[in-house]
């Protein structure tokens, strides 16, 4: 694969937070950005040195995306899959849409996870109501999650009776979704991993995540697991990227059970909320690292300089009037790293902002980190 190198123009799929940070890694390694989104108020077009704010699928922006652009690459998953897939007849694009396509539909997810020889939880594809006619023991108590679409805990149901998940699909009018066995977790972690070929990998250390109301609410780094399990699941990471012929970053999102087994839960085609942290506490993070791989350079250094904790920062720290919460507590912390996102408006359940705080050891960043919330 033929390198692209500073300062040729690279072209990103959305304009959120995960763009904005893409934007300024990119910046800093000395290229310049195109951004694709039709919000005028983009988060990452502030950084951008092209916003094109129009659709993802309009016809004449991916063609100045195509025509302009070395590479481009994608912020999120529910972007156009097509949409890539054309551009890649024209210019370098990972990952590639069939990937992101997987990525998209829960169904194929699972599918291909399996097809990779990893495990998921029990699951029942559900694509019509027949699906649900049977025996639904094996996977109940359940939650059912709509194929597409779901993120941040949304498109989500939690059923107990086989009868109540008849009753939720046909309140979702249809919709194709799948069936999941509730298992009972004694944690969730993430490992991120960039593949550029086969012969050119990195995944970056382990996440602890603790989930708020299926928001991610704080990542704790290094996990506190043994480090066989880490290590089985950055080795599990690899392994899915390797079955998909993966080029970028992609996240792996796993369940710990109590026997320390690992279930795979989802992946995210791009840099991660869980991996946040690496821009503050690792050798490279996982931005530079979306930008190494989509223009064909080896993967930098991934270990982890210190320990951190990672927390997100919704609306719901704001102030009713949109007033600011007491920054001066984290600016003030001389081992506490502020990340605000520009967003004009602040919504309960908005992800608006993270801080990381490193220390000597995770005990020590934990506590730190959640006394800084308090006095937010």
């Amino acid at each position: 694969m033929r390198a692209i190198l500073p300062p040729a123009m690279l072209g990103i799929l959305g304009g959120g937070q995960l763009g904005r940070m893409f934007v300024t890694a990119a910046k800093r390694m000395g290229y310049r950005v195109t951004v694709l989104d039709p919000d005028a108020n983009a988060p990452a077009a502030d950084f951008a040195d092209v916003h094109l704010c129009a659709p993802f699928d309009d016809a004449a922006a991916l063609q100045t995306l195509a025509a302009s652009c070395a590479a481009v690459t994608t912020e999120f998953e529910n972007v156009n899959a097509d949409a890539m897939r054309q551009l890649a007849k024209t210019t370098r694009v990972s990952p590639s849409g069939d990937c992101v396509a997987i990525a998209q539909d829960r169904i194929a997810e699972k599918s291909w996870v399996r097809k990779a020889g990893l495990p998921t939880a029990p699951y029942l594809a559900v694509e019509q109501a027949a699906d649900l006619a049977g025996d639904l023991a094996a996977y109940l108590p359940g939650i059912l999650k709509t194929a597409r679409l779901g993120y941040d805990g949304k498109g989500q149901t939690r059923v107990k009776t086989a009868d109540e998940a008849r009753a939720v699909f046909a309140e979702l009018g249809g919709q194709a979704c799948v069936l999941e066995k509730m298992l009972e977790l004694k944690l969730e972690v993430s490992a991120i991993v960039t593949r550029v070929s086969p012969a050119q990998v990195a995944v970056f250390p382990v996440a602890e995540n603790i989930h708020a109301d299926g928001i991610l609410d704080e990542s704790i780094v290094p996990a506190r697991i043994a480090p066989e399990l880490a290590a089985r699941a950055q080795q599990y990471a690899v392994q899915l990227a390797e079955a998909l012929d993966y080029v970028g970053v992609l996240a792996v999102e796993f369940f710990v059970l109590a026997d320390d087994s690992l279930v795979v839960n989802e992946i995210a085609p791009r840099p991660h909320n869980s991996g946040h942290y690496t821009i503050d506490a690792c050798a490279t993070d996982q931005y530079q690292q979306q930008v190494r791989a989509m223009c064909g350079l080896l993967p930098g250094k991934t270990e982890l300089l210190s320990p951190v904790v990672m927390v997100n920062l919704l609306g719901d720290v704001w102030a009713e009037d949109g007033g600011e919460p007491n920054w001066a507590v984290l600016m003030e912390a001389p081992n506490a790293h502020l990340h605000l996102y520009g967003k004009k408006q602040a919504r309960v359940g908005r992800k608006m902002g993270h801080y990381c705080v490193l220390a000597d050891g995770v005990d020590d960043a934990l506590e730190q980190a959640r006394a800084l919330k308090d006095t937010l």
